[in-house]
């Protein structure tokens, strides 16, 4: 049992001895949850409202914090204090550094791993690339977010399944087989791949400026691929093989699997069951020629849901709930998780309230997690006017800077491309997951590939300093951990982070925040340079030397454990 939940535990007992009788008393679970971390540390390790009691109790926060506090006497866990409404625990500094320690060592690299999710499933959709184009920076968020919340939901006992749902149905595909025809060259198509398709892509369009024909030849393409004519698919689907092709090295760089590829074009015969349903349960309305579902306007604050277009097409609503439709069936899903961009949320807001109406309880389970947007040096990306930055030349950019500090700092590194790959593509990770993900980012190369402040190589270079402490350590004559060392304020504060850890985790998954880590992680980090400074350790006397390095060794662990979770290697030197 870890701190928390030994308070938990003393609060519930003394809840009990003052206020035996009393209906509707929160359970021990429910006071941990109540439990909060105090803005200061001068106010102690943890601090209890007691206005969660006073609904039960008919009387004030300060009256209950009052007597329970003086109910409370465990000087060997706590000493417990009233402030206001509050109820303030500051724990017995050498107990609390042995039960703390005891319980990250014990777990090792569970340490903050669940089994609440066991039994149930989670479907992420992200990166979702679009076919015949190159793999860029755009597509950086929903790629290592998705990855992140996968590994943080695992980590905590679910079943995943991670689906790269990809663009590859639309009018753009037929503007690119008109682009191929006019102007293509089949070698050098295979040989440049995606960079060819793109520079074609590019050319149609400007093409199509002096010559807006060109756009109804587009269609005709596309309407070739719908009708399955053999010419068009054969190089539809070449395009799409190069494609994969193309997005598998980033993928690989960045250590990324997924379950399923099932783009739009899968749903293509799906839809049906959506117009039919939609029709039976009389929700589709005709305006102006197109099909309709109504949201309520007034009451949702939402237009109304396209579902065709007055040509009978159907629209990325229409694809989006038949794919959520299929899912269910075939994962039988406990929550769907959307991580695309912000700009979508009323798209997404229609089409699930649109579920909701065809009464589908598990509605309430598709999750858009929305993040902002990515601008390069104050330029936003198209590329159909190609401005582009491209996801594989910034990561090799990133581990070719990295080399070269590595090179000048540590010359005698062993595995130094190895090393700059890991930091490198680390820094570009931490930087895209440092602040809330409804932020939106200006990627600047110098700022984001910066060795200085808290950035991705600060971390992964703290969690190296661990393993050289433990390394330097090793033969050392062994002894019993003298826990009195870790009194001090710099001990405690690294004992405190180390302590909260698992509720991190589990706060990570429960607001869908990958930061929330990043920022945990960061603050540990800081805390143990802060100790190492502070604190003598294989120099210092054998009992005090042993609990110094199980500190290091506990925080060298989670370190490595947080970086897994956001998407980071951790290297052992650097």
């Amino acid at each position: 049992m870890d701190m928390k939940q030994s308070l938990a535990q003393l609060i519930h007992e003394a809840i009990e001895d003052c206020y035996a009788g009393v209906d509707s008393l929160p359970s021990v679970e429910d006071i941990a949850g109540f439990l909060e971390i105090p803005p200061e540390k001068e106010m102690g390790d943890y601090a209890f409202p007691c206005f969660k009691l006073s609904r039960a109790l008919h009387m004030g926060p300060p009256q209950i914090a009052s007597t329970l506090a003086s109910a409370i006497s465990e000087p060997d866990l706590c000493e417990a204090k009233q402030q206001g409404g509050y109820l303030n625990f500051f724990f017995n500094r050498g107990n609390f550094a042995e039960q703390t320690l005891g319980v990250v060592l014990e777990a090792g690299e569970n340490y903050g791993a669940g089994e609440e999710g066991n039994g149930k499933t989670i479907c992420l959709d992200f990166s979702s690339i679009n076919i015949a184009k190159r793999f860029h920076i755009g597509h950086l968020s929903t790629t290592m977010m998705g990855q992140s919340l996968r590994r943080i939901f695992q980590f905590l006992g679910y079943k995943t399944v991670a689906i790269n749902y990809l663009g590859d149905w639309g009018t753009q595909f037929g503007k690119m087989l008109c682009a191929y025809k006019l102007w293509g060259n089949k070698e050098e198509v295979q040989n440049d791949g995606v960079d060819a398709l793109t520079r074609l892509y590019v050319k149609f369009h400007e093409e199509a400026e002096k010559d807006p024909s060109l756009e109804d030849e587009g269609r005709r393409w596309f309407k070739a691929i719908e009708d399955g004519n053999e010419e068009a698919l054969t190089l539809f689907s070449w395009f799409k093989e190069l494609t994969l092709r193309d997005a598998s090295r980033v993928y690989d760089m960045l250590g990324i699997t997924f379950d399923s590829y099932n783009g739009e074009a899968f749903f293509n015969d799906k839809m049906d069951r959506v117009i039919s349903e939609l029709k039976e349960k009389e929700l589709l309305t005709i305006s102006d020629g197109a099909s309709i579902v109504d949201l309520d306007e007034e009451e949702s604050g939402m237009p109304p849901c396209l579902i065709l277009k007055k040509d009978g097409a159907t629209l990325y609503s229409t694809r989006d709930i038949a794919a959520a439709l299929w899912r269910k069936d075939e994962y039988n899903f406990d929550k769907c998780l959307y991580i695309v961009a912000y700009q979508q949320d009323l798209h997404f807001r229609q089409w699930f309230k649109v579920v909701e109406k065809m009464g589908y309880e598990w509605s309430k389970d598709l999750v858009h997690v929305s993040f902002g947007m990515i601008s390069y040096e104050g330029a936003s990306l198209s590329t159909r006017k190609g401005h582009v930055v491209y996801l594989e030349d910034l990561l090799k950019g990133a581990k070719e800077k990295a080399l070269k500090i590595i090179e000048e700092k540590s010359p005698d590194l062993e595995n130094k491309e190895q090393v700059a790959a890991q930091v490198g593509i680390g820094a570009v990770i931490y930087a895209d997951l440092q602040n809330n993900r409804i932020k939106d980012i200006d990627f600047n190369w110098d700022r984001v590939l910066s060795f200085d402040g808290e950035t991705g190589p600060y971390v992964q270079y703290t969690h190296a300093r661990c393993s050289s402490v433990l390394r330097k350590a090793e033969g050392t004559e062994a002894a019993e951990a003298d826990f009195a060392a870790l009194e001090d304020d710099f001990a405690q504060e690294l004992l405190r982070q180390l302590s909260r850890f698992p509720q991190i985790v589990r706060e990570a998954a429960l607001r869908y925040e990958p930061s929330i880590i990043t920022r945990a992680v960061t603050e540990l980090c800081k805390a143990y340079n802060k100790f190492y400074y502070e604190n003598r350790i294989l120099d210092a006397p054998a009992g005090v030397r042993q609990a110094r390095l199980e500190l290091t060794k506990a925080v060298k662990q989670t370190i490595k454990t947080g970086l897994y979770l956001i998407g980071m290697e951790a290297p052992e030197r650097m």
